[in-house]
């Protein structure tokens, strides 16, 4: 077995972070908020307590919390039936399950939300498993999920890889000890990515898999 194959999903394997953005910008904007989408835009990848958190600031008023988060859920809900995946999402990760690596999710989605993702990603036959929002007591850039992931598949970090998109991806994948591959599809910059931890930069799930074996999934690491 090659190792832990560990990816989050939205802007990584599908095409959703701006959707989030538009969803979070209208339930900030329900609860009387105005925040600019790039800021939001920033901050995707979150958890929806760090998210609202980091936008509203430590002094907002907590009580709002709930609203607001269920308001982006249910704006969010609305593209459920249509969420795009990345062009050969699917077909990475059946490469490299073809190569003996256990494919795992680690992401702040859930329930119907991640259910609808995976039915975009098309590719449920060689997802061994999932840390989702529900599994973990704190979210990115914790430790947390990728340490739960590494766990999921049962190998140490060194022989783990999680591919993700924002810093919060980056820099949770450094604090847990696994190799961590950028792709720009969330439209974070390449130097902020790097900043965070980032070992290897690659456009998209296909520039990736196009690289495979040029990358830490190639033949030795791992």
């Amino acid at each position: 077995m090659a190792g832990a194959a560990i990816f989050d999903v939205d802007g990584t394997l599908t095409d959703t972070n701006h959707l989030h953005v538009v969803a979070w910008w209208e339930a900030f904007r329900q609860a009387g908020h105005t925040v600019p989408m790039p800021d939001i835009h920033r901050a995707v990848g979150l958890g929806s307590g760090d998210l609202i958190e980091r936008l509203l600031g430590a002094d907002r008023d907590p009580g709002q919390d709930e609203a607001i988060s269920s308001a982006h859920t249910v704006l969010y809900g609305t593209y459920f039936d249509r969420i795009p995946a990345f062009r050969r999402a699917g077909d990475l990760l059946r490469t490299l399950a073809g190569r003996d690596w256990q494919v795992v999710l680690a992401t702040s989605a859930s329930g119907a939300e991640l259910a609808a993702l995976r039915r975009a990603v098309g590719a449920d036959e060689v997802i061994r498993a999932t840390a989702s929002s529900d599994d973990v007591d704190r979210g990115k850039p914790s430790a947390e999920p990728v340490e739960l992931a590494c766990r999921l598949a049962g190998v140490t970090p060194e022989r783990a890889v999680f591919v993700g998109d924002t810093v919060w991806d980056m820099e949770a994948a450094t604090r847990a000890g696994v190799s961590a591959v950028a792709l720009l599809s969330g439209g974070i910059p390449r130097a902020d990515l790097e900043r965070a931890g980032a070992d290897a930069v690659y456009r998209d799930v296909a520039d990736l898999l196009d690289h495979l074996d040029d990358s830490p999934f190639g033949p030795g690491p791992g």
